[in-house]
């Protein structure tokens, strides 16, 4: 309930002036970096506007008539929320109901009515539609623009500079099959700088270029997120989630923040560093679903109902990111939202399914694919397989602790320090290092996704990549297929290189993540398993090959057979990484299976997904994105974690003994100039209402806000409204003596049924209560008396403190 807010003198101010009064912090940092929350707005608050004759007054439960004699229209600003405090879910339903039964009502009058009644129940397909147009095209925007700029690092075609290589070579007539990927049309920096590619000079000119783009394409990102946006650093799922379970971060989906992460995602992405646009595109997707809820009233005006709508918009950022529409629905419903009506389930699948459409008509990879890794693989596996399918879960979990644990402690270390002082120097100092180290090693210096798709890639004959270069390179028995057969010097000089890729990618990672820059963590998970799935899969291989006549394996792979597919093995690992890091599960697998295009494959991706969430689990609770929401503080109420503490409400309740006693208003004998002490004295953001303070029956629950702006409009409107004029909460006043100052009448902004708990309540009834229902504050009662309150800030320091950790860590309401 605290709020840092000065409110001294407000009354003389406007409420203009309120509305940009400071947060609980005036610098937080998003995700590990200080930021400047004081700046202006992305996207102006919800609009001031209360639905015409509808008066809220708590839990959906009663309504009052309005009484509020100095004003007839709904008091602007009345209803809506500060920035960096929760949402009154309850409080949101409740006007949603009231709204959609004065439609419903409406429509029975007249033939307008009806239309509108219409319109207003398809507005919702229809913000989806434009969502996942919006979302769809984006990506595809990225796609194309990051594919270019990756490969503008190592030269440019002068058929068309546009044209990435892969483009540049696809037209041209002096190519072969062998050496597809060079052709006259696409020139190195070395041969356009001292006309040859050949010898030390020309390595180390284009080494030199290599670095030098790398560094501009990522000073002009920091610099950018720096200048313009700074809420577009990071992945931003964390703080998305946080948004869905009710939280207010103004600015944080505005479309400063969107333009900004979409250019800044294709440099960061381009520069090489170890991180990928995965999780970013899913805070583009919420950007572009937040901004088009301004068109449509029923969305503007109501925090819950836009939330739904992110929701689905989450789901269609998963479904371009990935091309995979249902695993993005699963994605929003088991990592991301909060609150997942029914209707949100069908909604965010056609926003999914027309995001999804919308990136396959742009095919930006030119393989007809939503995804550069998209693969089929077509050997069966074998059951004892699912022994190293458990051990790469197992890596997965183990990795996904190392990570979780030296991620944070790197990123608490920036926000405690001088480092965090410097973000620009930060990605500048470390994209130097990625980039030097990256260059000599091929594996390193592709981009993330190609490195996947060269490992995901199952080897067939024409293929000529080093992992494919095998012995007896023709020899097969059964109709297209390879057999098993030995490695050849390419396989092994590749497995060298892999194994430098993966020391790199896992030390690397854990310092790109969280700094001021759009940095996904989806695709380096990935990376790193698929890295080890790979060498764990051509073990196996040239195992079976060697040893087919032990016991292992001569029921099911004799000389000659195809029986190991060691890409099927990185994409089991790259499944156990990333699970082991996001502690993902379901939506994981179908992501999965629905990259390989196989139904096949469930079980081994089952397995590796569910060890790796084992292992990771038994090291620490926390995945990778609830780490970082409790590292900024955040008032994230996790609904998957169990309270089993035996305390009470009592025990957590404000004020506790030997504190203050509780500040409260009287219904009906305090003045204007009482109420406005109590509110430039204290912080509180909202005040009980009681009988007296004597009785301390409680009447209801008034907000910090509404009362502001309630006393300063009176002012202004209200002829005769002065600092002693008395201020009632009651329906009726009693009458007043001739030359009394008029009354002010605020029932209206009264809750008349706050959620009350007794004193002896269980802690664990409370917290499920402030979870299913999204509180922001109970009361609490004895024999029907005010004792005290319970804020959300209160149940999170509990749980906090229960757990061992530092309770002064939850920075806001």
């Amino acid at each position: 309930m605290k709020k840092s807010m000065d409110n001294r003198g407000f009354h003389q101010g406007s409420f203009s002036s309120f509305q940009s009064s400071s947060s609980d912090e005036d610098l937080m940092d998003i995700p590990g970096t200080a930021m400047d929350f004081s700046m202006r707005d992305d996207v102006p608050p919800l609009d001031r506007e209360i639905e015409g004759n509808k008066s809220y007054n708590g839990g959906g439960i009663g309504s009052s008539n309005r009484i509020m004699d100095f004003l007839e229209e709904p008091i602007p600003g009345v209803g809506t929320y500060d920035d960096f405090n929760t949402i009154d879910w309850v409080r949101e339903k409740s006007r949603d109901r009231d709204r959609h039964r004065e439609i419903t009502n409406k429509s029975k009058e007249s033939t307008w009515a009806l239309i509108h009644s219409v319109s207003d129940a398809f507005s919702g397909w229809l913000l989806m539609l434009l969502i996942g147009l919006l979302s769809g095209s984006l990506a595809g925007l990225i796609d194309i623009s990051a594919h270019w700029m990756t490969d503008l690092k190592e030269g440019i075609c002068t058929g068309g500079f546009w044209f990435n290589h892969e483009h540049c070579c696809w037209n041209s007539e002096h190519v072969t099959f062998e050496d597809r990927d060079k052709c006259p049309e696409w020139n190195s920096w070395s041969q356009l700088i001292i006309s040859t590619d050949q010898g030390a000079f020309a390595y180390i000119v284009n080494y030199f270029m290599y670095v030098l783009w790398a560094l501009l394409f990522a000073f002009l990102a920091v610099s950018l997120v720096k200048a313009f946006a700074p809420y577009a650093c990071g992945s931003g799922i964390p703080e998305i989630k946080t948004i869905l379970s009710g939280f207010i971060i103004r600015g944080y989906l505005g479309k400063w923040t969107l333009v900004i992460k979409t250019i800044t995602l294709v440099l960061a992405v381009s520069s090489g560093l170890s991180l990928g646009k995965e999780g970013p595109l899913v805070h583009v997707a919420c950007c572009c679903g937040n901004i088009l809820c301004h068109c449509f009233n029923k969305y503007r005006k109501n925090e819950a109902k836009r939330r739904e709508v992110l929701s689905a918009a989450a789901a269609a950022g998963v479904s371009v990111a990935f091309g995979a529409p249902i695993g993005g629905v699963l994605f929003s419903l088991e990592e991301v939202s909060y609150y997942f009506p029914l209707k949100t389930l069908w909604r965010s699948f056609f926003a999914a399914l027309v995001a999804a459409f919308t990136l396959r008509s742009i095919n930006p990879f030119g393989n007809s694919r939503l995804v550069l890794f998209y693969v089929e693989f077509h050997t069966p596996w074998h059951l004892f397989e699912l022994v190293p399918f458990i051990v790469l879960g197992i890596f997965g979990g183990l990795w996904g602790a190392l990570f979780i644990r030296t991620n944070i402690a790197w990123c608490r270390k920036r926000k405690t320090t001088q480092l965090g002082k410097y973000p620009v120097v930060e990605v500048l100092i470390v994209t130097a290092i990625t980039a030097i180290l990256a260059f000599p090693n091929e594996y390193t210096r592709m981009s993330t996704s190609e490195l996947i798709s060269e490992l995901f890639n199952d080897c067939g004959l024409l293929d000529s990549s080093k992992l494919c270069d095998y012995e007896n390179h023709f020899n097969t028995s059964k109709g297209g297929e390879l057999p098993d057969r030995p490695a050849g010097v390419g396989v092994y000089s590749a497995m060298w290189q892999l194994a430098l890729t993966l020391i790199l990618k896992i030390v690397i990672t854990i310092f790109t993540f969280g700094m001021k820059i759009p940095s996904g963590l989806f695709i380096p998970s990935m990376a790193v398993g698929a890295i080890a799935g790979r060498l764990l899969g051509v073990g196996m291989e040239q195992l079976a090959y060697y040893h087919h006549d032990w016991g292992i394996f001569n029921s099911w792979c004799s000389q000659g057979a195809d029986c190991i597919t060691p890409g099927l093995y990185a994409m089991v690992g790259a499944a156990a990484c990333l699970g082991g890091v996001t502690r993902m599960t379901v939506s994981l697998v179908v992501i999965m299976f629905e990259l390989t295009g196989g139904l096949e494959y469930i079980v081994p991706l089952m397995a590796a997904a569910m060890t790796s969430k084992w292992v990771a689990d038994a090291l620490g609770r926390e995945g990778i994105y609830d780490a970082h929401i409790r590292l900024n503080g955040y008032p994230f109420l996790e609904a998957k974690e169990e309270f089993a503490h035996k305390t009470l409400a009592m025990d957590v309740m404000k004020p506790r003994r030997n504190d203050p006693l509780l500040t409260v208003l009287t219904q009906d004998s305090m003045t204007v100039e009482d109420v406005e002490t109590i509110i430039s004295e204290t912080t509180y953001s909202g005040f009980p209402v009681v009988v007296s303070r004597e009785s301390q029956r409680l009447v209801g629950f008034v907000l910090r806000r509404d009362l502001i702006i309630s006393i300063e409009n009176a002012r202004k409107k209200q002829d005769g409204v002065v600092s002693t004029s008395i201020i009632y909460f009651t329906e009726h006043s009693p009458p007043m003596p001739p030359y009394t100052p008029p009354t002010l009448k605020l029932r209206n902004i009264l809750d008349l049924s706050p959620f009350t708990v007794t004193d002896l309540t269980p802690m664990e009834i409370v917290v499920d209560i402030f979870r299913k229902l999204g509180l922001r504050q109970c009361l609490v009662t004895h024999n029907g008396r005010l004792l005290g309150i319970i804020t959300k800030k209160d149940v999170l320091k509990h749980i906090a403190q229960m757990a061992n950790q530092d309770p002064e860590s939850i920075l806001f309401n």
